[in-house]
């Protein structure tokens, strides 16, 4: 009983140690990239869109982040993306900042948090309030990004979820697939399906999933114990039909479907072969 109790409490030290050296390594890799970044994107050039992609993979092998990924951005002959994406986790922006081309779309408290908030104007994101007043301002800023070239990667959701299920998609911001730079919009589903090379289950999901009043620093002091794998699923380009509220009921649909059939261990790929057959 006292051997497996000192084992256990072995694990832990290794766990924790584990946890401290991640941070480390993640405060030396942003110290050197970041300096690079705010230089770039005062420069002309792609070299400010393609950087933030090789910072966040290089976040997720620091953080013990694998990802699996189906599918393909599309090549839309210089029309800019528009990425829509289920949202459950801080977690996601280093998933997704790892594999898509594009700016996020954050909420403005985002702006307020320290140090990140460093991080996120060196992406360029772009902040937003969603109270009414400001929409239209954020709508003209988000659509002279697309004007610019420039992708965006929106969480319709608004807010993160405890990852069991995708909630609500709220479509103020899509109603920017019908803007006259004739974006294509994609729909990007994400699921954490393993920890430490075990399924997840609902028990264990709240270790990833970052929702409700839960502290980003304490959230990560567990979250930097384990490593991790996301599932991340991106559809083909969505024929955009009716307005946004068709729009967002269609990513919901689509984006729930896949999540659900990713929780539930099938085949994702196999479906949607059979389903096009």
């Amino acid at each position: 009983m006292r051997r497996d109790a000192g084992l256990l409490s072995g694990l832990g030290v290794v766990a924790t140690l584990r946890m401290l050296g991640r941070l480390v390594v993640f405060v030396a890799w942003t110290l050197v990239l970041l300096p690079v970044q705010m230089v770039l994107i005062r420069l002309p050039g792609t070299a400010k869109q393609r950087l933030p992609m090789r910072y966040w993979g290089g976040v997720a092998r620091i953080v013990g982040l694998r990802l699996d990924v189906s599918g393909a951005v599309a090549q839309g002959d210089g029309r800019p993306v528009i990425f829509v994406a289920n949202h459950s986790s801080w977690l996601d922006i280093v998933a997704l900042g790892a594999v898509l081309p594009g700016c996020f779309v954050a909420k403005a408290e985002v702006a307020r948090w320290p140090g990140i908030s460093w991080v996120a104007a060196a992406g360029r994101t772009i902040f937003v309030s969603r109270r009414h007043r400001a929409a239209a301002g954020e709508r003209n800023a988000m659509q002279e990004r697309l004007a610019a070239g420039d992708n965006l990667i929106l969480f319709p959701e608004g807010t993160t979820s405890d990852g069991a299920r995708v909630m609500p998609f709220h479509p103020t911001f899509l109603a920017l697939a019908g803007d006259a730079t004739r974006p294509i919009v994609q729909a990007v589903t994400i699921v954490y399906d393993r920890m430490d090379g075990l399924p997840i289950c609902r028990r264990n999901r709240p270790l990833v999933a970052w929702y409700g009043d839960m502290d980003i620093a304490s959230h990560y002091a567990e979250l930097g114990r384990h490593d991790w794998r996301a599932r991340i699923v991106i559809d083909p380009p969505l024929v955009v039909a009716g307005g946004r509220k068709q729009l967002g009921a269609a990513l919901e649909a689509r984006i729930g479907a896949v999540a659900a059939q990713i929780r539930q261990g099938r085949d994702v790929e196999a479906e949607a072969s059979s389903e096009k057959s």
